[in-house]
C-alpha cells in the first residue's frame, strides 16, 4: 500500500517527512517523494527505489519548507521512475494520492485539450491539471478542491499543496484510509494514511470518514462531508507506536481490515494492469501459456475458496481444465500430473505446512510451480518458480478478510492473462474485464457506507444454532467462504452449499428457525436459485438474500435484503466477498467472541 503523510509546522518538515515515511515502508513501495512551499512556491524532491535514495537527493538539494507532503508509491499508472513518483505538481497545485482515479483517461484528455501538459503516465497527474483548472477559472484552493471532488470516480485519499498557502494544506478520503494528528499548541498539525506514521509526533488524532474532505491549518482542522456541510469529527487518543500495526478507530483489526480493501485491491491491481492500456501483464511462468494442459490449484482454508473461484474464471476465460484440490488431500492421493501443467498455491502467509508440501511434490512431478502470497519472502514463495503476489499488506486478525479478496484479484488477472494468451478472449473483451475490476474499490467502498445494516441481522443470527448458505456458480465458493467465516470467529454452526444440491439432503434441515443466507448476484444463474429460494420460503425458513436484485425478484418474502452495487458479473467473488465478512464480524461482535483471535485457530498453519 502506498504511504502518505503531511505536516505543518514551524520549522522546516522534510525531515520529520521522511522519518514519518520510514515508519510506511512496511507496506512497500518502489519510490518516495516530498514536495513542501518555499518563498511561495512549491518544491519537489523525488527518488526511485528506497527512501535512503531521497534521503541522499535531500542532503545535496534541501528543503526548508515549514508545510509539506510526502509520499512512498507503489507503481500503478506508469512503471516505477522519477518522474512517475509522487508528489506531482503543477506550478500552482502539489498532490500525493493513494488509489485508482477510474476516469483519469477522460478527464486527462479534458484538461489536455485545454491546454494543460502532462508530463508523467499516471492517474493521479489528472488531479493536479483538474485542480489547476479550476484554480484558472479564479476559485479559491479550498473551492477549487471541492469542485474537482466531484469530478473524480474511484477509490482514493488525498493529501494537497498550494503554491502561496504556508498555512493551508488539503485532504480528502473516499475509500483509502486518511488520519489527522493534532499537534501541541497552535503550530503544528499532521495528515497521515496510517496514525503509525504520526506515533512520534501525536498520540490525538481524528479519523477521517467515508466521502470527507478536510482543510488543515496550524491552527487545527475543517472537515467536510462528501455533500459539503461542515461536520465533526471526534479525536481520540491514538495506540499507534512505530513498531506496531495499529487498529485505527476501528475496535477490531478483523474491522479495520475489512475496510482496507479498497486500497490494498487498487495496490493489487496496479501491480498486475497497465492502467492505461488496460491490459493485464504477469510474471513471465517460464513455459508458453498458449498450450498449457490443465492448471492445479491446491489450497487451504480461506485460500482454498480463493482457488475455487479461480476454476470458474479459469476454465470460462481461458477454456482450460482445472484441478483443484485441498493441499491436504492432493498429495496424498498421488494425483497423475500432466507434463507441461501449471501448478497454483494459494497462501497467505505463504508458510502453510500442507500447501508447501503439496507444493514440493509437484514441483517433483515436473509442473511449473506459481504461488500466489501475500509474504514475498516466505518459504512457498521462495520455492515456486514464479510469485504472483497479493499486495494486501500485514492482516492480524486470524480470519481472513483483505487477503482473500486480494487473492482474488491476482487470480482474476492471472485468468485473464491466461484467457488472452491462449487466443480465447480478444483484447477487447480483455479490456472490459479489467474496466470491470478497476471499479471494484470503488463498488467496495459504497458496500461499506451501508455497514450499519449488518447490526439488527448480526442479533437475529446469533440467536441461532445453524446458518444454511446457498450459492451457485461462482457465488458457490463464496457460500462456502460465508460459513467459514461465521464459524471461524461467531462459533455458530454453518454449511456452505451449492444451491443446486439443496433437494439432495439439506433442504431437510429447514424449518422456522433456520437462517438461510443466498448470495445471488443477477447473472444468468439467478432465476435458478430464485426457484430454490421458493422452495426455502415454502419450508417457513427465514431467507437473507445478498444481491443487487430488486427486493421483488425473489418471488416470495426475505427476512432480509441486502443490496449490493450492481457490477460486471465477473468481479461478484470479490464484491459479494464483503458482505459475507461483515455478517460474521457483527455476528462474532454480538456474540462477545474473540474476533481477532478466535479460540483453537491460529493465523499461518505451519504443522500438519
Amino acid at each position: 500500500m502506498c504511504g502518505i503523510v503531511g505536516i505543518l509546522s514551524s520549522r522546516p518538515v522534510a525531515h520529520d517527512l521522511v522519518d514519518a515515511l520510514r515508519r510506511l515502508e512496511y507496506r512497500g513501495y518502489d519510490s518516495a517523494g516530498i514536495a513542501t512551499v518555499e518563498d511561495g512556491r512549491l518544491q519537489r524532491r523525488r527518488a526511485e527505489g528506497k527512501l535512503r535514495n531521497l534521503e541522499t537527493r535531500l542532503l545535496s538539494e534541501p528543503l526548508q519548507g515549514h508545510i509539506g507532503i510526502g509520499h512512498t508509491r507503489w507503481a500503478t499508472h506508469g512503471g516505477p521512475s522519477e518522474r512517475n513518483a509522487h508528489p506531482h505538481m503543477s506550478a500552482r497545485v502539489s498532490v500525493v494520492h493513494n488509489g485508482i482515479i477510474e476516469n483519469f483517461r477522460e478527464l486527462k484528455a479534458e484538461l489536455t485539450a485545454a491546454g494543460h501538459v502532462f508530463e508523467s503516465d499516471t492517474d493521479t497527474e489528472a488531479v493536479v491539471h483538474l485542480i489547476t483548472h479550476e484554480l484558472g477559472k479564479g476559485l479559491g484552493p479550498v473551492e477549487a478542491v471541492k469542485a474537482s471532488l466531484k469530478r473524480l470516480r474511484g477509490a482514493f485519499a488525498l493529501a494537497i499543496l498550494f503554491a502561496g498557502e504556508n498555512d493551508m494544506m488539503i485532504a480528502a478520503r473516499l475509500g483509502s484510509p486518511l488520519v489527522i494528528g493534532h499537534g501541541n499548541g497552535n503550530s503544528e498539525m499532521y495528515l497521515g494514511s496510517d496514525a503509525i506514521a504520526l506515533a512520534p509526533f501525536t498520540d490525538t488524532v481524528t479519523y477521517l470518514e467515508e466521502g470527507d474532505w478536510a482543510v488543515l491549518q496550524r491552527t487545527g482542522s475543517v472537515i467536510y462531508d462528501r455533500d459539503g456541510n461542515a461536520v465533526e469529527r471526534p479525536p481520540v487518543k491514538s495506540q499507534a507506536s512505530a513498531l506496531l500495526v495499529d487498529k485505527g478507530n476501528h475496535r477490531h483489526f478483523m474491522a479495520k481490515e475489512i475496510y482496507e480493501q479498497p486500497e490494498v485491491i487498487s495496490h493489487t491491481l496496479a501491480h498486475y494492469i497497465d492502467m492505461s492500456e488496460g491490459r493485464v501483464r504477469i510474471p513471465d511462468l517460464g513455459i508458453d501459456l498458449a498450450s498449457v494442459p490443465r492448471v492445479t490449484i491446491s489450497a487451504c482454508g480461506t485460500a482454498y475458496y480463493a482457488g475455487l473461484v479461480a476454476k470458474y474464471w479459469i476454465e470460462r476465460f481461458a477454456r482450460v481444465p482445472v484441478e483443484i484440490d485441498i493441499a491436504s488431500e492432493m498429495r496424498y492421493r498421488e494425483a497423475p500430473l500432466p507434463e507441461g501443467g501449471i501448478a497454483l498455491f494459494v497462501s497467505q502467509s505463504g508458510e502453510t505446512a500442507d500447501t508447501l508440501a503439496t507444493l514440493r511434490y509437484c514441483k517433483a512431478n515436473g509442473q511449473r510451480i506459481a504461488a500466489v502470497v501475500n509474504v514475498r519472502t516466505s518459504t512457498i514463495a521462495r520455492e515456486a518458480d514464479v510469485v504472483l503476489p497479493t499486495l494486501a499488506g500485514p492482516e492480524i486478525g486470524v480470519a481472513s478478510t483483505k487477503a482473500f479478496t486480494c487473492q482474488l484479484t491476482a487470480l482474476a488477472c492471472f485468468a485473464i492473462a491466461l484467457g488472452r494468451a491462449r487466443g480465447t478472449i480478444d483484447e477487447a473483451r480483455e479490456r472490459e474485464l479489467v474496466d470491470a475490476l478497476i471499479e471494484v474499490p470503488r463498488h467496495i467502498t459504497d458496500e461499506l457506507t451501508t455497514e450499519p445494516r449488518y447490526e439488527a441481522l448480526a442479533h437475529t443470527l446469533s440467536k441461532s444454532h445453524d446458518v444454511l448458505y446457498l450459492g451457485r456458480g461462482v457465488s458457490f465458493p463464496l457460500a462456502m467462504e460465508g460459513a467459514l467465516k461465521l464459524k471461524e470467529i461467531s462459533y455458530l454452526h454453518a454449511e456452505g452449499y451449492a444451491a443446486g444440491e439443496l433437494k439432495h439432503g439439506p433442504i431437510a434441515l429447514i424449518d422456522e428457525n433456520m437462517p438461510v443466507i443466498v448470495v445471488a448476484p443477477m447473472d444468468d444463474l439467478f432465476e435458478k436459485t430464485v426457484s430454490n429460494m421458493q422452495e426455502v420460503a415454502a419450508r417457513g425458513g427465514k431467507i437473507v438474500l445478498i444481491s443487487n436484485a430488486p427486493d421483488d425478484a425473489a418471488g416470495c418474502a426475505l427476512a432480509n435484503h441486502i443490496q449490493v452495487p450492481t457490477a460486471h458479473v465477473f468481479t461478484s467473488p470479490i464484491l459479494y466477498a464483503v458482505p459475507i465478512q461483515l455478517i460474521a464480524y457483527h455476528t462474532a461482535v454480538v456474540m462477545g467472541t474473540d474476533v481477532d483471535q478466535p479460540r483453537n485457530l491460529a493465523k499461518s498453519v505451519t504443522v500438519e
